[in-house]
């Protein structure tokens, strides 16, 4: 299998490059984020590689970073989710984009992709909530804190905390990690007002 491939950019196509290593191109589909990402024709680059065998086919897909394929790898884990609408997602959001939604449960946020419709998302956040983490660098500390941030089980002075910024006009995956860090810092019995101030000077950062 191949994992990896390193040679000159030689050509590219709608939803893939061709890469010519040693004189032999290799046709790899990428996200439209990855394909973005790579030099211009004729010059080096190196992508990750996932390979898809199948009775008519080997099909290559190509990644600018590890993370990425491993993304790629756990999306079609879910439900509904193949190749062609993983790679949708991972050219849609970055992979601690896609992190941040799935810690948060932010839906909405997965379901910009295009060809994920609400019900698609809906199983994305819930059946990754648990892997995601593995594949991240979002802080550990956040994450422990998804569940809590839930509005049902939330303590009540986080749950108005993430509130009150999501109502200053922050993102709730923005208001939410800033509230985390808020947590980490003050300790979670803490005050509404303190964790605001400290949610603030973090999003300041």
């Amino acid at each position: 299998m191949i994992g990896k491939l390193k040679g000159i950019i030689d050509s590219y196509g709608e939803d893939f490059v061709i890469v010519d290593v040693n004189g032999v191109g290799y046709q790899v589909h990428c996200s439209a984020r990855t394909l973005q990402d790579l030099p211009r024709v004729g010059e080096a680059s190196t992508l990750s590689i996932e390979t898809h065998v199948r009775e008519d086919q080997i099909k290559l897909f190509g990644f600018s970073t590890d993370i990425e394929r491993e993304w790629f790898r756990l999306l079609q884990t879910v439900q509904g989710v193949g190749a062609k609408v993983a790679l949708s997602v991972l050219g849609t959001l970055r992979p601690s984009e896609l992190a941040s939604a799935i810690a948060m449960r932010d839906k909405a946020m997965v379901a910009r992709t295009p060809g994920v419709g609400p019900k698609v998302a809906e199983r994305i956040v819930t059946e990754l909530k648990d892997k995601a983490p593995a594949y991240t660098d979002v802080d550990p500390a956040l994450v422990r804190l998804s569940g809590a941030l839930d509005e049902k089980r939330a303590p009540q002075p986080i749950s108005d905390a993430v509130s009150a910024l999501i109502n200053l006009g922050y993102a709730q995956p923005q208001a939410a990690a800033a509230i985390a860090a808020a947590v980490r810092g003050a300790g979670e019995a803490a005050e509404v007002r303190t964790l605001i101030r400290l949610g603030l000077k973090e999003l300041a950062k």
